[in-house]
């Protein structure tokens, strides 16, 4: 018996009980049994677009979207060239 196996993408984190917490839901209806594939890096430090993403949905940076916060232009301050 041929089976056919469809892959869904979501990230998640590893817990303190090394259990797993998805990010999001699945959208797969259940319950249902499946078959999990864990990647992550070897270094122990997430990905600097991960961080990004968090802490955009995160409430406690919401007094960042107040335009009253924009006090900066592309005008401001002095460009910087690194000399390597």
């Amino acid at each position: 018996m041929e089976t056919t196996l469809t892959a869904v993408e979501r990230t998640g984190t590893i817990n303190e009980h090394h259990e797993l917490q998805l990010d999001g839901a699945l959208p797969i209806p259940g319950p249902k049994r499946v078959r999990v594939i864990v990647m992550y890096s070897a270094a122990d430090q997430s990905d600097e677009i991960e961080w990004f993403h968090a802490a955009s949905q995160n409430p406690a940076f919401d007094f960042l979207k107040d335009p009253g916060e924009d006090i900066y232009t592309l005008i401001d301050g002095k460009p910087y060239h690194d000399e390597v």
